[in-house]
């Protein structure tokens, strides 16, 4: 008998349309063709040309990749934290919503390896699901995962606390993306109450704030910083010629990757180049020190945003979790043309529920490059249906 027959119907709700409006970031089509105007003086019956924002097809299936492990590894979740480490089909909607309801009772269906059915008709028990014992032998090493996670998770959300003019952030803000750092759902009393040495919270204006006690000197590198020591250079290095990849060896360069339709002219790349050699001041450095028109302090704001990328497990956000950095991070007014302008660094897709901004560097095609403890945990779970794709977990933590 069909999963959707054991369970009540309930009416049907509608869903919003795709069209997101986040702070800064402005409104985001779903088609992720971005046109930007370029300034040309006032000309009667003149129009001002308009530049196309490429799509990356490996990247946005990056986002396509993680829908059926999301959902996978949140049901896990709520199955584990079951007392009987098995949840009522009638409760599946108290836990998910009824559109996702049969989101859930599909992935229930059709991955038998990691989730059981038990009860039902026969038996004259309520119907409900638990994981196979192939999927609670994973689900055991969960622990250890944690354990290897811990000092990491420490080391960035110090390094996150870094980056703010005043070493502090509000608590809510670190939550927003406390699944994307890897942070477990208890992180204030497992992380900050465990640390009191680099950690306090504290009410400033009916606001609860995270704060560093001690600043870290061998903390400000940025990962950026980190890669230049790689003995693989990543760029043509005392040489007079123009990269055409825009590229470029040097101590305040940053990795670039055009996409494939994006034909650069040479006054182009000769400026990308003169970017490249730009000196900035490290992202680590309090904001408050730099004009906010100064060429250096506008290359130092895409250091900032490279490093809060980094610092995440998949290395990407959605737009509207980077935007409640904005204050704090004193980011750029104008946001998503910062990351446009910039689109050889970062990509932005809407492919998924909403846009998300991805460090190209950190992929090759779809593959996540370097996956930490808690990742490499989870893409077992993804073993078990047959799939292995390094980097498509989901940024849903299992509890």
């Amino acid at each position: 008998m069909p999963l959707r027959n054991l369970i009540t119907h309930t009416p049907l709700l509608h869903k919003p349309n795709g069209t997101y409006k986040i702070g800064a970031f402005g409104s985001l089509s779903g088609y992720m063709r971005i046109q930007i105007a370029h300034k040309h003086k006032t000309t009667v019956g003149r129009k001002p040309k308009k530049k196309i924002y490429h799509r990356v097809q490996e990247l946005d299936r990056v986002m396509e990749l993680q829908k059926k492990p999301s959902l996978i590894l949140r049901l896990i979740s709520i199955v584990q934290s079951r007392k009987t480490e098995s949840l009522l089909l009638r409760d599946l909607e108290k836990e998910v919503g009824f559109v996702q309801k049969w989101n859930y009772m599909a992935v229930i269906e059709k991955y038998p390896t990691i989730f059981r059915v038990i009860g039902g008709q026969a038996d004259r028990s309520p119907p409900a699901v638990t994981l196979t014992e192939k999927a609670k032998s994973i689900a055991a090493s969960e622990t250890e995962a944690r354990v290897q996670m811990e000092p990491v998770l420490v080391r960035n959300l110090r390094k996150l606390l870094m980056l703010s003019v005043d070493c502090r952030l509000p608590l809510g803000t670190v939550e927003s993306i406390a699944d994307e750092l890897g942070l477990p759902s208890d992180f204030k009393n497992s992380i900050i109450l465990k640390y009191p040495q680099f950690f306090t919270m504290n009410e400033i204006d009916r606001r609860e704030y995270l704060n560093l006690e001690n600043w870290d000197s061998s903390l400000a590198v940025t990962m950026r910083e980190e890669s230049l020591e790689s003995p693989t250079p990543f760029g043509p290095s005392g040489r007079a010629k123009i990269s055409r990849d825009g590229n470029f060896s040097g101590p305040f360069a940053f990795r670039l990757n055009f996409p494939v339709g994006f034909r650069p002219n040479m006054s182009y790349l000769e400026e990308v180049q003169r970017w490249q050699k730009l000196d900035f001041p490290s992202p680590y450095l309090n904001a408050r020190q730099f004009e906010a028109a100064d060429r250096k302090a506008r290359k130092r704001a895409v250091a900032v945003l490279h490093e809060l990328l980094s610092l995440t497990m998949e290395k990407r956000l959605t737009s509207g979790q980077i935007d409640g950095f904005h204050w704090e991070y004193r980011l750029p007014a104008r946001l998503l043309l910062c990351l446009i302008k910039h689109h050889g660094i970062f990509y932005i897709t809407n492919k998924g529920e909403k846009s998300t901004v991805i460090l190209k560097e950190a992929y090759d095609g779809s593959r996540l490059m370097h996956m930490c403890p808690l990742l490499e945990f989870r893409d077992k779970f993804m073993a078990l249906v047959g799939r292995n794709d390094a980097g498509s977990s989901s940024s849903i933590v299992t509890n």
